[in-house]
């Protein structure tokens, strides 16, 4: 593999016992002496890697897919293909990303149940033999388009506790897979596994401990019992938003503010001031509208409130024209002036990947940093090879975000 260099990805290594937050403090001085002030987030390698170690101190015989469309940024792609991660991938743009920062075809599976003949082909081409199906239609196109691809059958489960029910899209239900097979054998395909998943933000812990070890000890006594290690079922999962989410820092800069009923309530407590920033619904913060359950990722204030300052219910607007760029109305906060900065915690999943330009406003900037402990180690990772064959691609369930910050209104 190809060295990692830190230009070419934009990382800063936090030297002299520098911090994520040193550096983002910095940051904001530098663009206020440039009279520049756009939003941008910081992702924080050492978050990533210590996600890497703990799926493989308590998930030993479960390799990770990392589910690249949780979010695509290159520096994180390149840190977990360092690592040996195996890349789940929806497209031939995902599949020619991963591949280009050093993933091998084996390390990759085709993740959709209903592909492109086009991506199919592609994926031919390029050596990527793991893809999932859910119908005969699809088989029919695989058969055509790449006749020597490892299949994965995807079936349906119940998802009804998840925030996200994909069952009712993709997955073939459990009685229909024994005539899906039947067709693979007659169309001379291979099938090598089966996978589940049971919808994004599964919010039901009696099914799900709370703790990623406790999920870990779960899941391992039930590999053991029905899938022993001397059998040679290899495991893998599809994880998004564990490996991401936490490693995110999002800074946003007031560009307007004002009072509800200011002229009647100048000198009233109670009064409610509305904060316009520079990022929105519409650029990293989509989950606002699509995710009751991120209510706590509120912001923060990225210069400390002094003791006793009074603090008013807050509204944040987005910058766009469009009146659903709100990010929260459930916001304690001191009175902030124009030009101030505020801070988002655990931003990085399904965030820099459905940003959009919306009314002009550019996406916000990536900037990564790593410890030089961990970018030694990154520098001296090689891959890890992988095997041909996949049985499971599990949840993505991360239990991981960062505690939220106090002034949430619960």
């Amino acid at each position: 593999m190809a060295a990692f260099d830190s230009e070419q990805y934009d990382i800063d290594i936090l030297d002299n016992g520098r911090t994520v937050r040193d550096f983002i403090d910095k940051k904001i001085e530098q663009l206020s002496l440039e009279d520049c002030s756009e939003p941008f987030h910081v992702a924080d390698l050492d978050d990533v890697y210590k996600k890497h170690l703990t799926w493989s101190e308590n998930l030993p015989r479960v390799k990770p897919f990392y589910a690249v469309k949780c979010n695509n940024t290159p520096a994180i792609i390149r840190t977990l293909s360092a690592l040996g991660t195996g890349f789940d991938c929806a497209s031939k743009a995902e599949i020619e990303l991963a591949l280009s920062l050093g993933a091998t075809p084996d390390r990759i599976i085709f993740a959709h149940t209903t592909k492109p003949e086009s991506h199919i082909k592609f994926a031919r081409t390029r050596g990527v033999q793991m893809m999932t199906f859910d119908n005969q239609d699809e088989l029919s196109k695989i058969a055509h388009c790449h006749p020597s691809a490892k299949l994965v059958l995807r079936i349906a489960v119940d998802d009804s506790s998840s925030l996200r029910r994909l069952n009712s899209k993709f997955g073939a239900c459990p009685a229909a897979a024994g005539k899906l097979l039947r067709r693979a054998g007659e169309l001379g395909l291979d099938v090598v596994g089966v996978s589940f998943h049971v919808g994004c933000m599964c919010n039901d812990t009696r099914n799900f401990p709370l703790k990623f070890e406790e999920i870990a000890a779960t899941i391992n006594v039930a590999l053991d019992e029905f899938f022993p290690p001397e059998c040679g079922v290899q495991i893998i999962a599809e994880p998004g938003r564990y490996f991401v989410e936490s490693a995110f820092t999002l800074a946003v800069n007031v560009i307007g503010k004002r009072a509800m009923m200011e002229e009647a309530a100048e000198q009233n407590s109670n009064r409610v001031m509305m904060y316009y920033v520079n990022d929105g619904v519409f650029g990293s913060l989509s989950f606002l509208i699509n995710d009751p359950a991120s209510g706590c990722v509120l912001p923060y204030l990225q210069k400390a409130a002094e003791g006793g300052e009074r603090r008013y219910r807050s509204v944040i607007w987005g910058p766009t024209c469009d009146s659903i760029d709100k990010l929260t109305d459930s916001c304690l906060l001191p009175e902030l002036q124009v030009g101030e900065w505020l801070l988002f915690d655990n931003t990085g999943a399904y965030t820099v990947c459905l940003a959009t330009d919306f009314n002009g406003f550019e996406k916000a900037h990536i900037f990564s940093v790593v410890t030089p402990e961990t970018w030694q180690v990154l520098q001296d990772h090689t891959s890890d090879s992988a095997g041909s064959v996949a049985v499971f691609a599990a949840c993505d369930q991360s239990q991981t975000r960062k505690n939220p910050p106090e002034h949430c209104i619960q």
